[in-house]
């Protein structure tokens, strides 16, 4: 896919196609909604996933929070001529999950011109808090990488 084209209107089944021979497909997780200043997805809990005991790892929360907010800050910026590159990621893990789904909404609370600011919240499927994760995302001339 090309990312460039990248924008609201871009089907969902296509972005997940072309996030799945990555980390981010990898991990299983899906995107299940975008708009602006929201993207919201899941990953169900798995061996890809997990610690060795089964327990939902605390890295893959902080991966998917990562991967929903920089996706976020794609599709507000002009990707022909900025990228959007994560530069620090914050969590506080407040609960476990050992079997189901994990259900991250990214909003964005800060959007500058050359930093975005996005918090993540993870819960399980009845919607007990798990993970919450900051994210801040630099907004880059793409001759400046």
């Amino acid at each position: 896919m090309d990312l460039t084209l990248l924008n609201f209107n871009t089907p969902l089944d296509l972005i997940n196609k072309a996030m799945q021979k990555s980390l981010i497909g990898n991990l299983g997780i899906e995107v299940t909604e975008i708009g602006d200043g929201l993207v919201e997805g899941y990953f169900t809990l798995s061996e890809k996933n997990s610690r060795p005991d089964g327990m939902l790892h605390g890295g893959a929360n902080l991966a998917m929070a990562e991967t929903l907010a920089g996706l976020g800050s794609m599709l507000i910026i002009d990707l022909n001529e900025f990228d959007a590159l994560g530069s620090q990621v914050s969590g506080n893990h407040t609960g476990t999950l050992k079997t189901g789904k994990a259900r991250a909404t990214a909003k964005i609370i800060h959007r500058g011109n050359k930093t975005h600011l996005w918090n993540v919240d993870i819960q399980n499927e009845e919607g007990r808090l798990i993970s919450t994760v900051r994210v801040t995302n630099m907004i880059v001339k793409k001759n400046d990488k």
